[in-house]
């Protein structure tokens, strides 16, 4: 890739990397209640997410979700109903102000991995922007080696990304210290998820 490509690639992508969505949502929730390195090493699943999309479309197959309506449809509608039921299960949550042994936070952090992995892995649209995105910048002489070196970019913001909204989740720390503020962090939280899984069920493939 030229240095202009170069140039022009890295603020474009950290633009994607830091659009609000689903899973930056998620980073700032688990950030503030448990803390930014929590939130990093749960992140994890995201990143494993989408470099299973970017392998996915490097060889094309991302090419045939775009294509095909019903596919698109498919992995749209089960995102879509993953963050309404994760959504719905913050917003109901008990309120328990406390710390956590060794063994529960290993737990929660694997847990939350999986919740990020799941929210990534349920966004078809994540996909084509790696389908559609990504083309504009390879080098058809080194197609497979310049996509995979813009994939492994963009996973590197992505990183970037996950810290600068999980610190900033951090600073709402405070908030957690009772129960009453827990309850609210939660609620918001929540009505936000329900509102990120409507607008999924609701898009249309471009």
């Amino acid at each position: 890739m030229s240095p202009e490509s170069l140039l022009l690639f890295l603020p474009s992508c950290f633009a994607l990397n830091m659009a609000f969505g689903p899973n930056n949502l998620l980073s700032i929730t688990i950030g503030a209640h448990h803390g930014l390195r929590h939130a990093l090493l749960a992140a994890a699943g995201r990143l494993v997410a989408f470099a299973l999309m970017i392998g996915v479309a490097a060889v094309g197959m991302g090419a045939l979700l775009m294509a095909s309506q019903m596919a698109f449809t498919v992995v749209k509608l089960l995102g879509a109903a993953y963050l309404i039921w994760l959504g719905c299960k913050l917003i109901f949550a008990r309120a328990e102000v406390g710390g956590q042994g060794t063994q529960a936070l290993q737990r929660s952090i694997a847990g939350h991995a999986r919740k990020e992995f799941l929210v990534a892995i349920g966004n078809p649209k994540a996909i084509l922007v790696f389908t559609a995105f990504f083309p504009q910048f390879v080098v058809p002489e080194n197609y497979l080696s310049s996509f995979l070196t813009l994939g492994a970019i963009f996973l590197v913001l992505e990183l970037v990304a996950i810290a600068a909204y999980a610190y900033a989740g951090t600073r709402l720390k405070g908030l957690l210290q009772n129960a009453r503020g827990l309850r609210w962090m939660n609620r918001i939280s929540g009505a936000m998820m329900v509102f990120f899984g409507t607008l999924l069920a609701l898009a249309r493939r471009p």
